[in-house]
């Protein structure tokens, strides 16, 4: 099958690409930015564009699929070229379900958590040799991409992301699914820019929920209670599976879980962690893994790129980056790494660097996000409100909203640099919440602080 990607070069859109490249389509695409890794993994698949720039020209009748990408607009040349020609034009999560019509669809929703839950299923059947089909948001160990696709696996387990789904159709990517199988890990108000009010946001949730085969399977964080009265409001007569936190201890920075065999230590830690797990075990139990096993393999999981990630360690010291940057997100990973090293300084440092987390309305939602941190740091880029053609955020706003006593506010890369690298950090904790890089910080160099 001949397919073209417009916008090949993001991280979804350049996996997809590869997927079909090793499952023996014929790929061609387009972007006007390829950065890395996208750039390399496609060169080494003999895929990356010859020249960046879109090209209506490459847009030709004998093209079965077109793949459309968030990051083209919609009046991308090559789109208009394609639907001058009447071809058959899919968003990625459209496409990703023409793949999976026949298969077991298993779907895993959530403001946050969904990556992490994802990878925690993936990483249990890899451990026990079991295949499956996926789509996951992260780079995995032990895995080569982050989307692979075949024609006989009976499952295919989805991470399902609640944001628009391309240019041309506005609705939410996980609506698109239809899960056999769903999953949802937390509702917390986020993408505001497409969602204006918390209700609307919820109901997505509720959509997505209603949309489940009939006869299948929702698994629900009942600890939150906006997914709680989703899943309890939900007349789709479906299975309702419930699960919480399960119980565990922390000794000497290790997370000891509570199972049936008794205490054991695993990898990742943090109780918005903990229930991930919880909700991953309900997953692979209905896809065949039984309890013991799961408890096995998951005892190996070190955790999905970017979420506390581990950097450096030395014998008091340490440092985690995270992909946190919702308020949610930051108060749950600003609150594990305290409790994982509760008789050590924690220097947390946050960036805001999302449409969301720079609007001035959203920024209330941050009251108490860093209240565990010893030293709380938000950095933010002034360049990055005017790129986003949002009111100017000031000092004050940030402190007010935060109410954080003693907080520091850097908008300067080179002054936030200098204060870290100034940062006296024995028997510290040092944690880097950002989905940027606050404004080109260099982590290899971070770890030099450590070890």
């Amino acid at each position: 099958m001949r397919t073209h990607f417009i916008a090949i070069g993001g991280a979804a859109m350049h996996n997809l690409a590869l997927a079909l490249h090793n499952k023996g389509y014929q790929v061609t695409g387009s972007d006007d930015a390829i950065f890395e890794p996208s750039k390399s993994r496609l060169a080494k698949k003999g895929l990356l564009p010859i020249e960046e720039g879109w090209f209506p020209e490459k847009i030709t009748a004998d093209i079965e699929a077109i793949i459309l990408g968030m990051h083209a607009k919609a009046d991308n040349p090559e789109l208009l070229k394609a639907q001058e020609l009447g071809l058959k034009i899919y968003s990625y999560p459209e496409f990703l379900y023409e793949q999976s019509k026949n298969k077991t669809r298993v779907v895993i929703g959530g403001s946050h958590g969904k990556t992490t839950i994802t990878s925690m299923i993936l990483h249990v059947m890899h451990y026990h040799n079991i295949e499956v089909d996926y789509m996951v948001g992260a780079q995995l160990e032990g895995f080569d991409t982050m989307v692979h696709l075949t024609e006989d696996n009976d499952f295919i387990v989805l991470e399902g992301d609640e944001y628009l789904t391309s240019p041309i159709d506005l609705r939410p990517k996980f609506h698109l699914y239809h899960p056999n199988i769903a999953l949802i890990s937390g509702i917390a108000w986020d993408h505001i820019n497409v969602f204006p009010t918390f209700e609307n946001y919820v109901d997505q949730f509720s959509i997505f929920t209603n949309q489940i085969a009939r006869g299948g399977i929702l698994i629900y964080n009942e600890e939150d209670e906006a997914v709680k009265t989703v899943a309890e409001n939900s007349e789709n007569p479906i299975r309702k599976i419930p699960y919480q936190t399960p119980s565990y201890t922390v000794e000497n920075g290790i997370t000891l879980l509570d199972t049936p065999e008794g205490p054991m230590p695993i990898e990742v830690f943090g109780a918005h962690n903990l229930s991930n797990l919880a909700g991953a075990k309900w997953i692979c139990q209905n896809m065949g893994v039984d309890e013991a096993d799961f408890y096995e393999a998951i005892a190996t999981f070190k955790g999905a790129s970017k979420r506390l990630e581990k950097i450096a360690e030395s014998k008091d010291k340490v440092a985690y980056k995270d992909f946190a940057h919702s308020p949610s997100k930051v108060a749950a990973t600003t609150k594990a790494v305290k409790a994982q090293y509760p008789t050590r300084k924690l220097v947390a440092c946050l960036e805001l660097h999302t449409y969301s987390s720079l609007n001035a309305e959203f920024l209330k939602e941050y009251q108490g996000a860093l209240d565990d941190a010893d030293v709380a740091v938000v950095f933010y880029s002034p360049d990055a409100v005017k790129i986003k053609r949002l009111e100017e955020v000031t000092y004050d706003q940030i402190a007010q909203a935060f109410q954080k006593e003693n907080l520091i506010i850097y908008t300067n890369p080179a002054e936030f640099k200098a204060f870290l690298f100034n940062q006296n950090l024995d028997n510290s904790a040092l944690l880097l919440m950002s989905s940027g890089n606050y404004g080109g910080l260099d982590f290899d160099e971070v770890k030099g602080l450590i070890n």
